[in-house]
């Protein structure tokens, strides 16, 4: 039974609970809605969730642990050469997953039977070649050890279809028998419903702080690993960027770090203004006839994905900037540059800025501007000692939105700034960011226990590290604005 058909069963389930529940309390009351604790509907809510919750709590639990009871008995029989540590363990389940797959696309396809493909071995069989027929592509032949392996994961997965079939199946059951057990007239209903909310909302607004504790914990493990091969103040002070897989690398981090600031610099001097002065048009000064055609216009701006600014870096502006600025005055001779990188980057991040200013300018109440303009203020003076400080808080953070969106920006930078880690102040200069060679380090067939794939971790961190920095000290400027003004 797949999940989906799974969760479908459950919603029916669930539904089917809700009437049984309802019809219930209805007839232990004798129709009577008052002489029920609370509404009907309450009663069948009451039985919709202790059939839903309790079967897709089983459901993902079992999705959960499954695999890692399938990989833990698969690594066990597989060769000590092909687990001789946690590297070369998760390359070798990554292929048997990979053959495993590919078996039951070519029983989906009907090249072979489920019994048969049970049975194949690479002696007789070109596996590759069968795969490859299936739409299965494999970087390398099958061995003999990753297909005996692939056909016990595949057995091992169906009965782990059935049991986790059965098991959701037999909870939600015993859920429904429950909630239909204490269903009666004293029995609160809408009490224990809305604790169950209650506790969903708390679930569901904790995962964006455990999301966040889980990033950093994770880069957090390799970041150590990462200095416990490369000295730490190497990696700091350095200013050599220059990886080596086969060792003896440089990894100095202020290359990078100053690339990354420069090029951010750059995209801010070029949105911020942009972007506030638009607002502030768009809020205080256009007609509604204007505002209606214009802002949607400068939101189509965040529309179009980053290649395509890629795109527009390296074919317009940046051959521009070189021919009129500079060859010109002598600054270099390549499209490639800081500033071609900026400024598309600043392009980029306007409608952000300016749409969210533009909404909480909008929301700085009308009565503070009646007092000031009535006290004889200009229109401009209210604008600048009025509105703009009562919206400051706002307007920080969207240019937060922006700094972390140049920040993290990563295609712009390959193709309008290349991919050079040097420190230098002309702007017109090919130099990289910190996320360039963060997905430098990741791709191709890397060996995630290297120092050359571990700083990759280290930059990361490094880069979450800044970003924090830049919500305090935002907080701390919008918290003291804040005191003057009032």
């Amino acid at each position: 039974m797949s999940v989906t058909f799974l969760l479908g069963l459950l919603i029916v389930l669930g539904v089917a609970a809700f009437f049984l529940a309802r019809m219930r309390a209805l007839s232990s009351a004798g129709g009577s809605v008052r002489k029920l604790h609370s509404l009907p509907g309450y009663y069948g809510w009451h039985g919709f969730l202790m059939v839903a919750l309790p079967g897709l709590t089983a459901l993902v639990l079992w999705l959960i642990i499954q695999p890692m009871v399938i990989e833990a008995r698969i690594s066990a029989t597989l060769p000590e050469a092909l687990v001789i540590d946690a590297a070369a363990r998760e390359l070798t389940m990554g292929e048997v997953r990979r053959v495993a797959g590919g078996l039951d696309a070519v029983v989906a396809s009907g090249a072979l039977s489920t019994t048969d493909s049970n049975k194949i071995d690479t002696t007789s069989t070109n596996v590759r070649d069968l795969l490859k027929n299936a739409g299965v592509a494999l970087g390398a032949d099958v061995t003999p050890e990753v297909l005996k392996a692939a056909q016990a994961y595949r057995g091992m997965a169906g009965w782990g279809a059935v049991g986790r079939s059965f098991l959701a199946l037999v909870v939600a059951l015993a859920g429904l028998a429950y909630a239909i057990k204490v269903t009666n007239p004293d029995f609160r209903a809408r009490n224990r419903v809305e604790f169950v909310v209650l506790g969903l909302l708390i679930v569901a607004s904790s995962i964006a702080i455990l999301t966040t504790v889980g990033i950093v914990f994770s880069m957090l493990n390799e970041t150590i690993k990462f200095f416990g091969q490369y000295p730490i103040g190497a990696f700091f002070f350095g200013l050599t960027w220059s990886p080596n897989f086969r060792g003896d690398s440089d990894f100095g981090l202020l290359p990078l770090l100053w690339g990354t600031l420069y090029i951010t610099f750059v995209s801010m001097v070029v949105a911020v203004p942009i972007g506030l002065f638009s607002a502030i048009y768009l809020a205080e000064y256009a007609s509604k006839s204007t505002r209606n055609w214009l802002k949607p216009l400068i939101e189509v701006i965040a529309g179009i994905p980053t290649v395509v600014f890629g795109i527009f870096a390296l074919v317009t502006v940046g051959p521009f900037l070189r021919d009129y600025f500079a060859q010109p005055l002598g600054l270099g001779d390549s499209g490639s540059s800081v500033m071609t990188a900026g400024i598309v980057i600043g392009i980029l991040n306007i409608p952000f800025i300016s749409s969210l200013s533009d909404d909480i300018i909008n929301a700085v109440p009308q009565s503070m501007r009646d007092g000031s303009l009535g006290l004889g203020a200009t229109k401009s003076e209210t604008v600048r000692r009025v509105v703009l400080p009562a919206a400051l808080p706002g307007i920080v953070g969207a240019i937060l939105i922006g700094v972390s969106r140049a920040i993290g920006e990563t295609m712009i930078v390959v193709m309008g700034a290349g991919a050079a880690a040097k420190l230098s102040l002309n702007p017109f200069e090919a130099m990289t960011t910190m996320t360039v060679k963060i997905v430098g380090q990741l791709t191709g067939d890397t060996d995630f226990a290297a120092p050359e794939t571990l700083v990759a971790f280290a930059l990361g961190m490094t880069l979450f590290v800044i970003t924090l920095g830049l919500n305090v000290i935002a907080l701390v400027v919008v918290r003291r604005y804040k005191e003057q003004y009032e």
